[in-house]
């Protein structure tokens, strides 16, 4: 067969595997992580270094194994680089009447709607749980606050004013 008729990227080595940065942070800023956090996070490469990587490695001829297993330590990597640059932040103690890192915070819209967002470090960002990192738009207008005042916020549909109805913390 010409070589003409064959696909380059059956020639071509695989790309080499990149590590991404753990968190997408801004120059300078720190990585803040809450307590419950860095021990998901530590619980997380513990299970990955002690259980599932020795699996992988048991499997290395297998190209498949080889591939997953590279992946796998890029994954140990980043969770090594984000807990060897994380700054833990306790939680105040009660009372809580200030909003800051760390904090559970209930707020109220004008149409009497209330949603719940907990504000976490940029590696435990999780949508589904109302999880924002402290860098996002939302924790930087609540950051702060105080239980009871009343925050502006732009969402993409427009600008609503947002009344903070509890504040707490793990």
């Amino acid at each position: 067969m010409s070589k003409a008729f064959t696909r380059e990227s059956d020639d071509a080595p695989e790309p080499p595997f990149r590590l991404r940065p753990s968190s997408p942070l801004p120059p300078g800023a720190k990585n803040y992580l809450t307590a419950s956090g860095a021990r998901r996070l530590q619980a997380e490469l513990n299970r990955l270094t002690q259980v599932e990587r020795p699996q992988l490695a048991s499997a290395v001829e297998n190209p498949d194994a080889r591939r997953r297993l590279q992946s796998l330590d890029l994954q140990i990597q980043q969770l090594d680089q984000c807990l060897g640059t994380a700054v833990v932040v306790t939680s105040p103690r009660a009372p809580w009447e200030q909003v800051r890192f760390g904090a559970s915070v209930t707020v109220r819209s004008r149409s009497g709607e209330e949603t719940r967002y907990r504000i976490v470090g940029v590696d435990e960002t999780d949508l589904d749980h109302g999880w924002v990192s402290w860098l996002s738009p939302i924790a930087k207008a609540l950051l702060n606050a105080k239980l009871g005042q009343r925050v502006r916020f732009k969402f993409p549909s427009g600008e609503a004013v947002l009344e903070i109805v509890a504040i707490g913390y793990e």
